[in-house]
């Protein structure tokens, strides 16, 4: 079977996509050592986890070197600002958010890009709706979501072999999610979010977008009204 790395596999969307995947996959789960990323390995048989810290640069090298072929790259590692105004967000926050966000995406692509090649393979943003649009208060995620669509956008074109899909995904029900409610003082209703397997099947389903298809932008935005 094909291969896919996904990051930021331990939880919520990451985890799901994993899921979403194993039926035709070969899996190597990246993430942040722990009980979860252990758990969702033993689920399917011959999954590989990647214990490593994303932004650790030569942690991350050591790790993927014996990558040397892959057919599928997933970037699902990200983490939230700290909603404040650009006022108030000190430089800290804009590095820590940035080097997640884009730097560590970059530095993964740019290590695993030979391994890519050789199997003229697929990369996958999971980008967010803050990547089109900036609300207040939002100001250094859009950024890092704006720059990560650059960074996709950029390798479309200079890798022509290779196909690259960014997903913009609204608000999703994650623990994330939960904890940025919780910051803005709303009561937290999932309805009002996707959930975590409807990204993961956007991903599978650009992955397996028969080979003459080209797969570039994915929007999804929840519905007003459903049923879960």
């Amino acid at each position: 079977m094909p291969t896919a790395l996904i990051t930021g596999a331990s939880r919520g969307v990451g985890a799901q996509i994993a899921r979403a995947l194993a039926p035709t996959h070969d899996l190597l789960l990246g993430g942040r050592g722990s009980a979860e990323l252990d758990a969702l390995a033993m689920e399917f048989d011959g999954a590989v986890t990647l214990p490593v810290d994303i932004t650790d640069y030569a942690a991350l090298e050591t790790v993927v070197e014996t990558v040397d072929a892959l057919d599928v790259l997933v970037h699902s590692a990200g983490v939230a600002s700290s909603l404040e105004a650009v006022a108030d967000t000190p430089v800290e926050e804009w590095r820590h958010v940035m080097d997640v966000n884009v730097i560590a995406a970059a530095e993964l692509t740019r290590l695993l890009l030979p391994a890519l090649r050789s199997r003229s393979g697929h990369i996958v943003f999971l980008n967010s709706g803050a990547g089109m649009n900036v609300r207040a208060n939002w100001t250094p995620y859009a950024a890092s979501k704006f720059a990560l669509r650059a960074l996709a956008d950029g390798i479309r074109n200079e890798e022509p072999t290779l196909r690259v899909t960014s997903i913009f995904p609204g608000r999703i029900d994650t623990d994330m999610q939960r904890d940025i409610v919780a910051f803005e003082g709303a009561d937290y209703d999932p309805s009002k979010y996707l959930r975590p397997e409807t990204v993961a099947a956007a991903v599978a389903n650009a992955v397996n977008t028969p080979a003459d298809a080209h797969p570039t932008d994915i929007v999804l935005r929840p519905r007003a009204s459903r049923n879960r």
